[in-house]
């Protein structure tokens, strides 16, 4: 027995030596295997691999990596700045690793077939680097693998069918790549998966009936890819699910009945798909439901009364639908609620009362619809209240006074509507107002002098009412202040400074169009329009608290076609001054404004030459000066503008040749009609360029005398036929205006009676070139 007993004690120390020796043996290779696949790295000064070294433990001083028993266990090189690839990991080196974790490097290439060596794999993360090409159908080999994450790379192509062998898989995120085909069916098999990330990919065909089948499943994110189909209704046994997010697909049919059997659903998001139908009644009894998201479908019918019970709803999007009916009074049982989107839809009746008792409210957009009576003033009890659109309805009345005391205010939106009487007056002083719109009503009285206490205030836009006042140069101090559109009132007087130093320096669109503004271009405003002197691609855009919820848009007239700016007002500079009674000379500053767009004078009595400055306007897009009393010659510099597409001179007294240059050659005779001095592209053959313009200039200089000549002469016949009754009257008015000093009138009378008689002058030399014409043909 002690011999049996010495033999068995001999073959334990053997065992345990040879044991010994082969783990010894093991750690140096995977060690030596782990420097082989740092050497390739083109980043060898990695600070946080300088501990990786031939002569130190590996399983003991090595940065990321932990050891059980002496083999390598855990690999975790997370954010270390890694540039390299996997091309050269010790895959075979490493037969006991359960934990590789390499996220947030800088790894490419592919990943190699030789991943499925890796058998008792356990966690997987390649996240967050640049990997390329396809998953190699081998992952399937890591039967023990429970998390799998490789999303954020560039990933193509289909996901591998073998993926379903990974029965032990909880967690599976491949988001945020571009992979392509359809989701898999042998995805059926994961029955301990919880989540479920596919995300943002281009994954297409409909989803697999086997997800609904995972009853292990708490989340599911199959959002912004091309799905298709009906969603299947098979997702309604998934108990446990408490986030679904189907958003941004092309999904269709109706949302599936048997979502009412999700009573631990926290988060539904369907929007942005092609759903029809109802909204189902029993969503109304997703009690834990807090947030709601059905917006941009092509849902119909009401709103379901249910709703009223989710009382931990906090954010409802039910916008951009063919939802109709009133708004049912029992949204207003959701206290919890902070977001409430309801625009776009056919909605009808009166805006509830009581929604002044959903206190935590900070969004209430109801816009485009077809809402009707008046604004409840309960709404200035919603103290929490940032953005308020009610845009785009039929709502009447007048706007409640209170409203300019909501100080957590900063959007207040109530465009085309059919309000009536005068803007609040009481703005106080801390308002976080940063957009007011108001364009399309038919306010009255005068601008609220208090809008100046909005120092936030980036966006003002009263365009299209019934306002009577003179120009607000008080609010020329709102420093950030972008946009101001008064277009269409009855605005009048000159517009003057108040002296000040800082006059609207940060403005980018003013649109004063269709009023009656009058006497000089307000050239003090001009050049204090600082925010137009630079081209800055990188300025901010307006942003809310609530960013995302808001946009701001205006119209505005360019290239001669009304068009609207969505939230990039800080990008599109627009001048427009048209279609009031300004008169007297374009002042040359308007050239330092070289960021503009859109410049608009048209339809005002200026007179004097286009301002050669104009020229260094090297992005302006459009360019309308038509309909004015301007002289002289178009300046050649204007060629230079290669951004010019719309340019209307039309209905002026220009003269000369008409520049040549790249965009001048796109414009045709309507940019310059009524002109009858100008010659050249397009309104003649040629202006001296060559020697048939030469021999036209020729002819068109002795027409030109001629002209004169017969315009002297019939204006000396105009004056002598009324040399009786009329010479003792148009001697005391030049008596008059030569004592005064004021010889305008003079010179703007004998203007348009050259102009007449110029024309009657052309009209009958081309009868008579006609009538030779004819009589040569015969």
């Amino acid at each position: 027995m002690m011999m049996v007993s010495s033999k068995t004690f001999s073959l334990l120390q053997f065992f345990t030596l040879f044991y010994l020796f082969t783990v010894a043996f093991a750690s140096t290779e995977e060690a030596i295997a782990l420097l082989k696949w740092k050497a390739t790295f083109k980043n060898q000064n990695n600070s946080l691999l300088a501990s990786w070294m031939p002569n130190s433990n590996a399983c003991r001083d090595w940065y990321g990596v932990i050891c059980f028993n002496d083999r390598v266990n855990t690999l975790t090189i997370t954010n270390s700045s890694i540039i390299g690839t996997l091309y050269a990991f010790p895959f075979s080196s490493l037969p006991f690793l359960e934990h590789l974790d390499l996220s947030r490097n800088n790894i490419s290439g592919t990943i190699p077939p030789e991943i499925g060596i890796l058998t008792n794999l356990v966690y997987l993360g390649l996240n967050i680097n640049q990997i390329s090409g396809t998953i190699p159908p081998q992952i399937g080999s890591l039967a023990k693998l429970q998390i799998l994450r490789i999303f954020g790379n560039n990933l193509n192509g289909p996901i591998p069918g073998e993926i379903g062998y990974l029965r032990s898989l909880r967690a599976l995120d491949l988001s945020d790549n571009s992979l392509s085909g359809s989701i898999p069916a042998s995805l059926g098999n994961f029955n301990n998966l919880s989540l479920l990330y596919l995300y943002n990919n281009q994954l297409s065909g409909s989803i697999p009936e086997e997800i609904g089948y995972l009853r292990s499943l708490t989340e599911i994110f199959l959002n912004r890819n091309f799905l298709n189909g009906s969603i299947p209704s098979s997702l309604g046994n998934l108990n446990h699910l408490s986030i679904l997010c189907l958003y941004d697909n092309h999904l269709s049919g109706s949302i599936p009945a048997s979502f009412g059997n999700l009573n631990n659903l926290s988060i539904l998001c369907l929007y942005d798909n092609h759903l029809s139908g109802s909204i189902l009644e029993e969503i109304g009894y997703l009690r834990p439901l807090t947030m709601l998201f059905l917006g941009m479908n092509s849902l119909n019918g009401s709103i379901p009364a249910s709703f009223g019970n989710l009382r931990n709803l906090q954010e409802l999007y039910l916008n951009d639908n063919n939802l109709t009916e009133e708004i049912p009074s029992s949204v207003c049982n959701l206290t919890s609620l902070e977001v409430l989107f309801m625009s776009r839809n056919n909605l009808t009746g009166k805006i509830p009362q009581c929604l002044g008792n959903i206190i935590r409210l900070k969004v209430m957009t109801m816009s485009h619809n077809n809402l009707s009576g008046e604004i409840p003033s309960s709404i200035s009890n919603l103290t929490s209240l940032q953005i308020l659109d009610l845009g785009r309805n039929n709502l009447e009345g007048a706007i409640p006074q209170c409203f300019g005391n909501i100080r957590s205010l900063q959007v207040f939106d109530m465009h085309n509507n059919k309000l009536t009487g005068t803007l609040p007056t009481n703005f106080s002083i801390g308002s976080s107002l940063i957009s007011l719109n108001l364009h399309g009503n038919k306010l009255e009285g005068k601008i609220p002098r208090s809008l100046a206490n909005c120092k936030k205030l980036q966006v003002l836009d009263l365009g299209e009412n019934h306002l009577n006042d003179t120009f607000p140069m008080l609010l020329g101090t709102l420093t950030e202040l972008r946009v101001l559109r008064l277009t269409s009132n009855k605005l009048h007087g000159p517009i003057r400074s108040l002296g000040a130093e800082i006059m609207f320096p940060n403005l980018r669109i003013i649109d004063l169009s269709y009023n009656a503004f009058s006497k000089a271009l307000p050239t003090s405003l001009l050049q204090n329009l600082k925010g137009m002197r630079t081209i800055d691609q990188t300025m901010d855009k307006p942003s809310y608290e609530g960013d995302g919820y808001y946009q701001d848009s205006v119209v505005v007239v360019s290239k001669g076609l009304k068009l609207e700016v969505v939230r990039i007002l800080s990008l599109y500079t627009v001048i427009d001054l048209s279609n009031n009674k300004f008169e007297g000379y374009i002042p040359g500053v308007l050239g330092d404004l070289i960021a503009i767009r859109v410049l608009n004078l048209s339809h005002n009595g200026l007179q004097g030459p286009i301002p050669p400055s104009l020229g260094s306007l090297s992005v302006v897009e459009s360019l309308d000066l038509s309909f004015n009393h301007l002289s002289g010659e178009i300046p050649q510099q204007l060629a230079s503008l290669t951004s010019l597409e719309f340019l209307n001179l039309s209905h002026n007294y220009l003269q000369g040749c008409i520049p040549q240059g790249p965009q001048f050659h796109t414009f045709e005779g309507n940019s310059y009609e009524g002109n009858d001095g100008l010659r050249g592209f397009p309104v003649s053959k040629g202006c001296g360029n060559d020697h048939v313009s030469e021999i036209n200039y020729t002819v068109s200089a002795l027409e030109d005398q001629e002209r004169n000549s017969e315009f002297f002469n019939d204006f000396w016949k105009a004056a002598l036929m009324g040399y009786g009754s009329g010479l003792c009257i148009g001697l005391s008015i030049i008596y008059f205006m030569i004592s005064t000093g004021n010889m305008k009138w003079l010179a703007r009378i004998i203007e348009e009676l050259e102009h007449k008689i110029i024309m009657r002058r052309r009209k009958k030399r081309q009868s008579q070139r006609n009538y030779r014409r004819r009589d040569n043909r015969f």
